[in-house]
């Protein structure tokens, strides 16, 4: 063959002597094109179907085409080659016309070679149809839309727009077919290919076809599928004269996609107008458009719906598949399924589009089974495909038993397995994770994952997300960060998952990181994920960061002020702010949700502001949101904060049958809240003859009130009450129980039952731990503390301050200070007042107060009224020394609470440990000229025939001279065995017989002279409002060792434990063979007693040892040494 080189059009053609198609090598003027080129990077997404290029108008263009001056004459065989094939979709159609071509000698013919490039085009075969293309001699603009036109077809719009390129610099005219299939491939190849399109546009703007309805159809198409791009759509289309009805069509499902129904529909009202005098009628894509729009309006798209319904039937359209099966799919997405079942149900014909819509309203509903013998129905009459099984997955969680939606699930899996369907598609994959997670077969779900050899970020972030519903919350993260060594990036619900499983686990610093790795991917911008993170400081207790991160964020919706306000109402210190920012979003047009409400009045009833309250009722009613049963709990809850339990009666009675178990929690707590124990006991047993169930939770709170008042009989009952009710070894009635018998003075119970619990929360641990502390057992306490750090919960700030209590009353200052420094280098918990209030109180005990000022001086925050209170009652202990101190904390106490009758108390008592009597009388007078009035002190026991309370010098009781008499002889006996009244605890300026008849008649010894009285030998015990005083404290050992029974005092501050002379708080001494504790004796010296040296004394009479060698001081025996 001979070859030569010819110049056609400035372009170097390779030309053969026969067959310039056939050859095997390139052209030179083949076009070369790079996958690189990043202007066309982007993959295809919803391809629009292409237009084929109609023979007769192949026909015209070689007419009319002059480039050439040797044509090759047609002939009737030409004519026939070209009929035979033109709409062929076969391959071997397309290879047997190529080669009818090269037998006939047509190889030159440019008319029969734009038709093989299109056939090649229609069956797909690019690769052909291009090698035909650059080995032609001739070309004219049809051979160059032929094959934009394939590249478009075959979703190559990289390739087509790079085609497009060349034929405009090899000075070709593009005509519409060409100018529409690039146009088509730059909408299909993302933002460059947006840039692109424009450019086609301009320079379609300067040829005859800137007006082409076809091409400006297209032009709609390509800006309506691009954000923001809406108003260039809407030129091109007000540029369009006259417009046909594709045009309408187009511009009606550039809104519908942008979620314009408005727009939408404002066009279908002109176009009605418009086209009805053309004898147009909209049709089946018009109302397909408009029906899938109708699903954006969320109050009135029902009633818009059954409108389209209606014209729908009117125009003909209501047994088309795509108008049908749009019908089906809005229908079931407003819950009217008995409309969607009846369309589906007159359909002609039905595909798998139209049953999986169906699928998807009764899914929605809530209605697993149905969708399922749906399926099961449509299965042999339909073409199922795999998106069918993806939908099909998504009902078994709506099963009204979760085991058989799950063993049905498990049914399904195992047919994908069998038929080979389980690998065909990732999303079967992802469908089935997250059909086990909704099951709570999270194990499933996992094995799921592990074996699928391909994931995409949709499965990992089902399995996340499955995690994280399933209190997985460690494996979530943990899978979380798996994902992030993939090459895969997390989407905004996987980062939604990532950061609930955070604040669940209570990890700030993985939120945090969590928070930074959102930054710079940019989801931040995402309202969800940013609520996400809302909620994720919320919960960990970071308000200010919480509010941070609401400032910085660009939109907000409901959720986001909710969890706002949720997080401040949680938080004790930022209430107020909660109720501000509640009036902010009030001002700002928010509409509140019940949600809202719930956490407002939290905040309400904890501030006990009850004319806010009453405005916030006011509003619910307004908003019509009081028939919510949650509204109304919380309700009932904020009025019985605010002592309002009349109208928390009225809500309650109105409740009728919306009552659930936190109404009567809520009332019970109002009552106990209020100090209406008896009512609270009613409600309970009225709830037992309503036949209402006793959950844990109220069995907690009536025992946190037997707690609070030491009500030990009644905490007992209710005890006992559980045992019936299976809830014993609840692990939250459990833990209210040891509470309760630790407040109540049973430390011996709460153990025992601590010790019994099968389980146990943090809560339980704590309430032991301070229990032990409470009742002077310090070394338990630490003992138990060092358990719980290897087998229970991680502590938190409740833990430690029953630990640094327990150091307190031990007097252990350097472990009270290791444990208080591993509280932020171990446990990352940052020390609060109640922590430096206890160490305050430990050095105080301890007699470094020369320690305390330093401490106070190196605190990181401003102390408070709690830290200079427990300064002062150091100082006031202290026997006179440094009063300087307790002088600058009086001052600062009576600078923040000058009102506040505790804080005269203890600077007079201070003075007066001093002896000081002048500053003790100032003191008085101060206190009166502020008008402020010490509580008076009063102890009570309780009995068979109920309780009976005693002040000082109480005369009023019935049984008073009994009381009195008995009093006496426990006096007498007291002294015989070597009590000597502690004067300097009468706070009085009185000769010494005053002082002593003044103590001699306190309200504790009142009351355990009163017990005494009654015949029994139980342990006596006695409650008491302020703190004991030092004489009663030692009085009462020598009375448990008299009368031989031990007595339990609860005080303001702590338990004492008396028994065979010995209490269970500080220092011991020993009294007849006994260890005795006494607060005081350190303080004791024979300077200020009086007394320079120790005297031989013997035991009283009763004592166990007949014979013996007594030391005393002050008539108090001190050491005990048997004759031998």
């Amino acid at each position: 063959m001979s070859r030569c080189f010819v110049h056609i059009h400035r372009r170097k053609v390779a030309a053969y002597g026969h067959s310039p198609v056939f050859t095997s090598s390139r052209s030179a003027s083949s076009i070369p094109h790079s996958r690189h080129d990043p202007l066309f990077f982007k993959p295809i997404r919803n391809p629009l179907p292409p237009s084929s290029i109609p023979l007769q108008i192949l026909v015209e263009q070689y007419k009319s085409s002059q480039l050439h001056s040797n044509p090759v004459q047609r002939d009737e065989k030409v004519e026939y080659l070209a009929r035979r094939y033109r709409d062929s979709c076969c391959p071997k159609d397309a290879d047997e016309l190529h080669l009818q071509v090269f037998k006939n000698g047509f190889v030159n013919d440019l008319f029969l070679c734009n038709t093989l490039i299109n056939v090649y085009a229609r069956v797909g075969d690019l690769g052909s149809a291009r090698k035909v293309f650059d080995e032609m001699l001739l070309r004219n603009s049809v051979t160059w839309s032929c094959l934009i036109s394939g590249y478009t077809q075959n979703r190559m719009p990289n390739e087509a727009c790079g085609l497009f390129m060349r034929m405009v610099a090899d000075d070709f005219m593009p005509n519409h077919y060409s100018f529409s299939s690039a146009i088509r491939a730059c909408q299909e190849c993302g933002e460059y290919g947006l840039k692109f399109g424009m450019q086609i546009h301009g320079l379609m703007s300067k040829t005859q076809y800137c007006t082409d309805v076809t091409t400006s159809n297209v032009l709609i198409s390509m800006y309506g599928s691009v954000v923001g791009m809406v108003d260039y759509a809407r030129r091109v289309f007000d540029s369009i004269w006259p417009r046909n009805l594709i045009s309408w069509n187009s511009m009606i499902s550039v809104y519908c996609q942008r979620g314009d129904a408005i727009s939408a529909f404002e066009i279908f009202s002109t176009v009605q107008k418009e086209i009805m005098g053309d004898r147009l009628r909209p049709n089946e894509y018009t109302f397909g458009s408009l029906i899938s729009a109708t699903i954006s309006f969320v109050d009135s798209g029902l009633t818009l719906l059954k409108q389209m319904l209606s014209m729908v039937e009117k125009s003909g359209f209501s047994h088309d598949l795509y108008v049908g099966s749009a019908l089906v799919s809005g229908f079931a997405k407003f819950g009217s399924i008995n409309y969607a079942k009846d369309i589906f149900q007159r359909m002609s014909y039905r595909n798998a589009v139209s049953m999986n819509g169906l699928i998807i309203g009764l899914v929605r509903q809530s209605r697993g089974e149905e969708a399922v013998e749906l399926f099961a129905e449509m299965k042999d009459s339909v073409e199922i495909n795999l998106d069918s099984y993806v939908i099909l997955l998504t009902a078994f969680p709506e099963f009204c038993v979760l085991e058989d939606g799950k063993r049905k699930g498990s049914e399904v899996h195992a047919y994908l397995i069998r038929t080979g369907l389980l690998n065909a598609k990732i999303a079967i994959g992802n469908g089935l994770i997250n059909m086990y997670a909704k099951c709570g077969a999270i194990n499933d779900a996992s094995t799921v994952f592990r074996l699928m050899d391909n994931k995409d970020s949709v499965t990992w972030n089902s399995m996340i997300t499955g995690l994280d519903q399933n209190e997985h919350f460690l494996d979530a993260v943990e899978t979380f960060q798996e994902m992030r060594r993939t090459v895969l990036f997390p989407s905004n619900f996987t980062m939604i998952s990532a950061l609930s499983s955070s604040a669940s686990l209570g990890w700030i610093r993985v939120g945090e990181q969590l928070h930074c790795e959102g930054l710079k991917l940019g989801l931040d911008l995402d309202v969800s994920v940013s609520n996400a993170l809302l909620a994720l400081y919320g919960e960990t207790g970071y308000v200010e960061e919480c509010q941070k991160a609401f400032s910085l964020m660009l939109k907000y919706d409901q959720v986001s002020w909710n969890s706002l306000i949720g997080a401040l109402a949680d938080s004790e210190s930022s209430l107020l702010e909660a109720v501000e920012n509640f009036l902010v979003m009030m001002r700002s047009g928010w509409r509140p949700n019940r949600v809202t409400f719930i956490s407002i009045l939290a905040a309400v009833s904890s501030l006990s502001l009850h004319a806010l309250g009453k405005q916030i009722h006011a509003l619910v009613l307004k908003h019509n949101v009081a028939a919510d049963t949650a509204i109304e709990n919380a309700l009932l809850a904020c009025y019985g904060k605010c002592g309002d339990m009349r109208d928390c009666e009225n809500i309650f009675s109105r409740m009728s049958n919306r009552r659930d178990e936190v109404s009567w929690n809520s009332m019970i707590s109002g009552y106990i809240h209020n100090e209406l124990l008896p009512k609270a006991m009613d409600m309970v047993w009225f709830m037992t003859q309503r036949g209402q169930r006793l959950d844990g939770f109220t069995f907690a709170t009536v025992l946190s009130a037997c707690a609070t008042i030491a009500t030990l009989e009644c905490g007992m009952e209710v005890h006992g009450c559980s045992i019936r009710a299976c809830l014993e070894y609840d692990v939250v009635v459990g833990s209210a129980l040891v509470d309760m018998y630790a407040k109540c003075g049973r430390i011996d119970y709460a153990s025992r039952f601590f010790e019994l619990m099968p389980a146990r929360n943090l809560y339980s641990w704590n309430s032991m731990i301070s229990g032990y502390s409470r009742h002077g057992h310090g070394r338990k306490a630490l003992d138990l503390f060092a358990r719980m750090k290897l087998h229970g919960p991680l502590p938190d700030h409740v833990t430690f301050v029953g630990v640094l209590s327990a150091c307190s009353h031990v007097g252990l200052v350097n472990e009270g200070f290791r444990h208080f420094d591993s509280m932020s280098e171990v446990y990352g918990l940052a020390p609060r007042m109640e922590h430096f209030s206890c160490m305050v109180d430990l050095l105080g005990r301890a007699g470094e107060l020369n320690k305390v000022e330093d401490f106070l001086n190196k605190m990181p925050v401003k102390p408070n009224i709690l830290i200079w209170r427990t300064v002062l009652g150091a100082c006031s202990r202290a026997n006179g020394r440094n009063t300087a101190l307790g002088r600058r904390a009086a001052e600062m106490l009576l600078e923040m609470e000058p009102r506040n009758a505790v804080n005269y108390v203890l600077l007079s008592n201070m003075y007066a440990s001093g002896g000081k009597w002048e500053d003790v009388a100032k003191t008085r007078v101060a206190m009166r000229k502020a008008f402020v009035k010490k509580e008076a002190g009063c102890s009570w026991v309780t009995m068979k025939d109920g309780v009976h309370v005693f002040v000082a010098g109480d005369k009023s009781h019935p049984e008073k001279d009994l009381i009195y008499e008995k009093l006496k002889e426990l006096n007498t006996k007291m002294r015989q065995a070597g009590y000597v009244p502690e004067t300097r605890f009468a706070l009085y300026d009185l000769e010494g017989e005053n002082k002593e008849e003044l103590l001699s008649y306190h309200s504790e010894k009142i009351a355990v002279a009163f017990v005494l009285t009654r015949p029994s030998k139980m342990p006596i015990r006695i409650m008491k409002n302020l703190r004991v005083c030092g004489d009663c404290h030692s009085a009462f050992k020598y009375i448990s060792a008299i009368v031989g029974r031990q007595i339990v005092l609860r005080d303001s501050n702590r338990f004492h434990h008396f028994e065979n002379g010995q209490c269970s708080c500080a220092v011991r001494c020993s009294v007849w063979g006994l260890f005795f504790t006494f607060e005081s004796l350190l303080s004791r010296s024979p300077e200020r007693s009086g007394s320079n040296a120790a005297a031989q004394t013997q035991c009283p009479p009763y004592s166990q040892s007949r014979t013996c060698n007594c030391v005393a001081v002050n008539g108090m025996v001190v050491k005990h040494a048997a004759k031998a």
